[in-house]
């Protein structure tokens, strides 16, 4: 599946409502995708004001569990795949290894990855998603320039 519009990555975003995921480690009580997702896009933003990229790795993570659940490597590669056109090669490797712990971390995965611990236990307001809008339209509009070049 490739993703071909900012409207359908919207759509599946809206559509990790209400879907729960794990929140790793005994006991911990799962949280809800889409509102996890918003949160670590907006430390992200705080974090790395200009690394619109980086934000939006954060805010894409859940669309690889909602469509392969299970294993959350397989997800993100799937997910990695799904919205390559659309975002780019760097938020691409960014989703696929995100999950991976095993890999060496730079400094962009390392900040994604704290940015997504954070996010599970932060108790703040996000926004909503319609707020991202304009900025996974200005990557895709950049990427699909990029593409008609190459």
């Amino acid at each position: 599946m490739e993703l071909r519009t900012v409207e359908e990555l919207m759509d599946l975003l809206y559509a990790c409502r209400g879907t729960r995921e794990d929140r790793g480690g005994p006991g911990g009580a799962p949280v809800d995708a889409h509102d996890h997702a918003l949160r670590t896009a907006a430390l992200l933003r705080r974090g790395r004001p200009a690394d619109k990229e980086l934000q939006v790795a954060g805010l894409v993570g859940p669309v690889g569990r909602l469509l392969w659940p299970g294993e959350p490597a397989v997800g993100a590669d799937r997910a990695a795949d799904a919205i390559r056109a659309l975002l780019g090669e760097r938020v691409a490797g960014l989703v696929r290894r995100r999950p991976r712990q095993e890999l060496p971390a730079g400094d962009d995965l390392l900040a994604l990855r704290t940015a997504d611990e954070e996010a599970r236990t932060a108790g703040f307001d996000a926004g909503v998603l319609e707020d991202w809008r304009t900025v996974l339209e200005l990557l895709a509009a950049r990427h699909a320039r990029l593409g008609m070049v190459d």
